[in-house]
C-alpha cells in the first residue's frame, strides 16, 4: 500500500508547510565561503509576512539579488519590484503604490556584538544589519525593504480633500453642507477668552 504522509495532517498544517517551503531561501555563510549566491525569486501575494503592516501585497514580488562575502560581512544587493495596496490617510480610499527599489546591504553575525553590557554603535556602522544562526533569510531582507519603501503618509492624490470631520463624507466624491468646524485657539485660555 502506498502511504502519503500529508494525508494524516490537517489541511491548515499542510498549507502552512507549503508556505514555509515556498518562502524559504536561506543564504548561508557556508555556501558564501564557496561562491557568491545569485537568487531570482517571485513571492506571490500572501507569502511574505509584513509584520502587521497597514498594507497588503497586490502583485507578485520579484526579487533579483546577489550575496557575497566581503571580509567578515555578508553583502546582499539587488532589486525588487511589486505593487502594494493601502488606504489613503485622508479619505481612506484604496491606493495602489508601486515599489521598485534597489538595495545594497551589509550584515554581520549577531555574535560579533552580543555582549551583556550596552554597546554604542559608531556612526559608520549604522547601515549594517545583523543576523543570527547560519545565515540570512531572503524573505526577511525583502520584507524589510518593502516596509522601508512605504511612504510615511499615504495620499491618493496631492489634492485629496479627505473626510468631512462632521459627517465623515468623502469630500472628493460628495460636497457636504456641513459648517466648517470652529478652530479653537490653543492660546484662548491665556487671552482670557
Amino acid at each position: 500500500m502506498f502511504f502519503v504522509p500529508f494525508l494524516t495532517f490537517p489541511l491548515w498544517m499542510v498549507k502552512w508547510l507549503i508556505w514555509v517551503i515556498e518562502a524559504a531561501v536561506l543564504i548561508t555563510l557556508r555556501e558564501l565561503e564557496l561562491h557568491r549566491v545569485v537568487v531570482s525569486k517571485a513571492y506571490a501575494p500572501g507569502n511574505l509576512d509584513f509584520r502587521s503592516a497597514d498594507f497588503r501585497q497586490a502583485t507578485p514580488l520579484q526579487v533579483d539579488a546577489t550575496a557575497e562575502l566581503v571580509g567578515p560581512e555578508i553583502r546582499v544587493r539587488g532589486h525588487l519590484g511589486t505593487r502594494v495596496e493601502t488606504s489613503c490617510d485622508r479619505c481612506l480610499g484604496q491606493v495602489e503604490i508601486p515599489v521598485d527599489r534597489d538595495f545594497d546591504l551589509f550584515y554581520r553575525p549577531m555574535k560579533s556584538i552580543a555582549r551583556e553590557e550596552e554597546v554604542e554603535v559608531p556612526d559608520d556602522e549604522l547601515e549594517i544589519g545583523f543576523y543570527s544562526g547560519d545565515g540570512i533569510q531572503l524573505a526577511d531582507v525583502v520584507t524589510e525593504q518593502v516596509i522601508l519603501a512605504m511612504p510615511m503618509k499615504v495620499v491618493c492624490r496631492p489634492d485629496c480633500l479627505g473626510l468631512c470631520p462632521t459627517c465623515m463624507a468623502d469630500r472628493n466624491r460628495v460636497a457636504c453642507n456641513c459648517a466648517a468646524p470652529e478652530k479653537e485657539s490653543p492660546f484662548a485660555s491665556l487671552k482670557g477668552e
